[in-house]
């Protein structure tokens, strides 16, 4: 029972980080992209705000849930697809928080060109965590469904 639960979870967990990120990529970054740069260089502060600690939580606790899963019986899969998802945490630390601190800056000009190449870089890199929490996701959703261990 506590396997199921745990898979349960990080199902679930991993597909609305996955569902919200793809949104961000797909959808809401190329709108605030059309908006022109200072439109989009002041949307991105609350719209970081907002999205960090909702992603923040549900990578987390996929990776836990997942790490749950496997100790309590289910396939080391389990364990991979856990730690693909909670890989996007370190990437967002080191790789993507550099960026984000640039466009969080006050001192940032939110017309110049820099600002433009900024979000540009975000987007390229927002991409990279769509593509790992969905590599986790398909993962996931096969070993629920296909996978009998």
């Amino acid at each position: 029972m506590l396997r199921q639960i745990a898979e349960f979870v990080a199902v679930l967990s991993c597909s609305l980080f996955t569902g919200a990120s793809v949104y961000i990529s797909l959808v809401e970054h190329p709108a605030r992209m059309q908006c022109g740069v200072e439109i989009a260089a002041t949307q991105f502060a609350p719209s970081y705000r907002r999205a960090t600690i909702m992603q923040a939580t549900l990578a987390a606790v996929g990776l836990v849930s997942s790490i749950a899963a496997w100790l309590a019986g289910a396939t080391f899969w389990w364990l991979v697809g856990g730690i693909v998802l909670g890989s996007v945490i370190p990437f967002t630390l080191f790789v993507i928080l550099p960026t984000n601190k640039q466009l969080l800056s006050p001192a940032l000009d939110r017309r110049s060109a820099e600002t433009e190449r900024l979000l540009a870089r975000w987007g390229m890199l927002h991409a990279v965590r769509s593509v790992l929490s969905g590599l986790a996701l398909s993962l996931l959703l096969y070993l629920l469904i296909f996978a009998k261990s």
